[in-house]
């Protein structure tokens, strides 16, 4: 049987990794360099403080501690060998529901290039196969049209809106809920997504 977590998952140019705390640098460089291409999908606090945010080192040392109870997966998603972005699998629950969700963020100058595919394609099928989930849900502003179309590319079906889901960029946002489960699409998601691209896509080989 495959390994839940820690686990390094990889197709051609990208790789998963468990995130690690030394990654702060790296993480740092990249979320001030994309800090107004990512504002607008960020989640805010609903709530004025005056405590500062947590530093990445905590925020890394809470998920890896959650992730060795299972309860989420924090990836580091890697592309040509360069920290380019991350995916958070949040809430797994096992028992009658055996769910997750998971979101995501991505350097812009590694964007388009189909690595976000890849990476999720490995992340649901790690899901899906390993994990034996049976609901996998995203959640995604109307408004962010490319990952809109990642989540159908993907094959997860569109379940409905969700009026005033989350507190992004100061202010309650709706959000389009997308599910996957075993029934959703037949074989590997991966293989799913690649079917067109192997022969022109570099990042495939």
């Amino acid at each position: 049987m495959s390994k839940a977590w820690p686990v390094t998952l990889r197709h051609g140019e990208v790789r998963l990794r468990p995130l690690r705390v030394r990654d702060a640098k790296r993480w740092q460089q990249l979320r001030a360099s994309n800090q107004d291409w990512l504002a607008q999908w960020e989640a805010t606090s609903p709530m004025p403080t005056l405590e500062p945010p947590p530093t990445f080192r905590q925020s890394a040392r809470q998920m890896l501690s959650e992730a060795r109870t299972g309860r989420t997966m924090p990836f580091v998603v890697e592309y040509q060998g360069n920290f380019v972005g991350q995916i958070n699998v949040s809430d797994i629950t096992y028992g009658s529901l055996r769910g997750c969700h998971f979101g995501y963020w991505i350097d812009k100058n590694a964007a388009g290039k189909g690595v976000m595919t890849v990476a999720t394609a490995l992340v649901t099928d790690h899901l899906l196969r390993t994990l034996k989930l049976h609901r996998i849900e995203i959640a995604i502003r109307p408004e962010n049209i490319p990952s809109n179309r990642l989540a159908v590319r993907l094959g997860y079906g569109f379940e409905g809106i969700r009026p005033a889901f989350l507190h992004i960029d100061n202010a309650w946002r709706d959000h389009n809920v997308y599910v996957m489960n075993p029934d959703t699409i037949r074989g590997e998601v991966l293989a799913h997504v690649l079917k067109p691209r192997e022969t022109k896509n570099p990042i495939n080989r």
